[in-house]
């Protein structure tokens, strides 16, 4: 039926008499090709040849987020990445990580062309392919808004991104791609703002996602305690977008969080309020900024997160503002015995990112997702 070379070695099958019935020839032709799929995968393991994964860049419709203020598309762009096994064992479902990306990033520049500080495919094909993790899944929606970042939360200004992330874009891809459907098998990490959405979205829906990593989250606590009087100056003086595309980083920030967390519909053209305003302070607009700071809701949500199978955080000792605040989640869970594992290295904000992944958050998830069988 087939013959098949692999590492200068013939893989040799038999063709079936002619006597052999369709039905049954049918049924030797898929088991005989599943066979072929897995030899040509293993022995390009045993010569050492690395099989690579497929990335996918595809359109997924968020119907919680038409109609919003910032005229942002209902239809986001997904990257999604699929292991080696994927295409070889068509049989076999995979268990999946939803990784959320920061502030100002986008999906492409993780999966695609885009210049960025780090790839995540080749990570994966490394590990994947050398057996050093259980194969999964991938996919990052790309949550970069006219303010450059969601914050992964509802609003009528960005949209419901939380209720995309948790329910839209977990049931288009458990409908489309051959997922282990179940909470036990559904992973969530992000890095920075993504980081922040993990634990944001994760602690609300332990019935969708079992494991959660986050890596180096931002905004995890309240905000006003960093601006100062210069920085109130700068975020007063963005009156429309053009200004806001004039603004520096920390005043775009400012100004995405007001979009997620203080929308207001009835104030064009950025429909938001800002928490100071003439150089005073809004305690009604804080107020809605402080319960969105996940360190300051935390006790709300500590059933859900004991329902979590694993929970892991990490950050660079150099981002001195995000390892304070992990420091504080480390104390918080502890104070209540929730498991979960914490570390603080050698490094910034993005400088040891990649390596992270590879040895610390690829290997949480083989180990604490529930994988199909191969």
């Amino acid at each position: 039926m087939a013959s098949v070379n692999t590492c200068g070695f013939a893989l040799n099958f038999n063709k079936f008499e002619a006597s052999n019935t369709p039905k049954m020839y049918k049924i030797l032709s898929t088991l005989t090709a599943v066979i072929i799929s897995a030899l040509i995968l293993s022995s390009f393991k045993l010569c050492g040849q690395q099989v690579n994964g497929t990335v996918l860049h595809i359109k997924v419709h968020g119907k919680g987020l038409e109609g919003n203020l910032e005229g942002d598309s209902p239809d986001r762009n997904v990257s999604i990445y699929l292991p080696p096994s994927y295409k070889t064992n068509p049989k076999r479902h995979f268990p999946v990580v939803y990784f959320l990306h920061g502030f100002t990033d986008n999906d492409d520049k993780f999966y695609g062309q885009s210049k960025h500080w780090m790839k995540l495919p080749p990570i994966l094909d490394t590990l994947f392919s050398q057996g050093l993790a259980n194969e999964m899944i991938f996919v990052t929606p790309d949550a970069n808004t006219r303010y450059q970042g969601s914050i992964y939360s509802n609003s009528v200004t960005t949209g419901n991104w939380e209720d995309f992330v948790a329910k839209e874009l977990v049931h288009y891809i458990d409908t489309h791609y051959r997922t282990i459907p179940k909470a036990e098998s559904r992973g969530l990490a992000g890095h920075s703002m993504g980081g922040y959405g993990a634990l944001r979205i994760g602690e609300k829906y332990p019935d969708v996602f079992q494991a959660v990593y986050l890596i180096s989250p931002a905004f995890m606590s309240p905000r006003m305690s960093t601006i100062n009087a210069v920085d109130v100056t700068k975020m007063e003086a963005v009156k429309t977008v053009d200004d806001f595309n004039k603004a520096d980083f920390w005043v775009k920030a400012d100004i995405a969080l007001a979009a997620a967390w203080s929308p207001n519909p009835a104030k064009p053209p950025l429909y938001l309020d800002m928490p100071y305003k003439d150089g005073q302070a809004q305690p009604a607009v804080q107020a809605r900024w402080i319960a969105n700071a996940l360190l300051a809701s935390l006790d709300q949500y500590i059933a859900h997160l004991k329902q979590l199978h694993a929970i892991a955080f990490d950050a660079g000792a150099q981002d001195e503002g995000i390892a304070a605040d992990i420091t504080l989640l480390d104390q918080e869970l502890t104070k209540y015995g929730i498991k979960h594992s914490f570390q603080i290295y050698t490094g910034t904000h993005i400088d040891h990112v990649a390596q992270r992944i590879r040895q610390n958050v690829v290997p949480f998830f083989s180990n604490n997702l529930v994988s199909g069988k191969k």
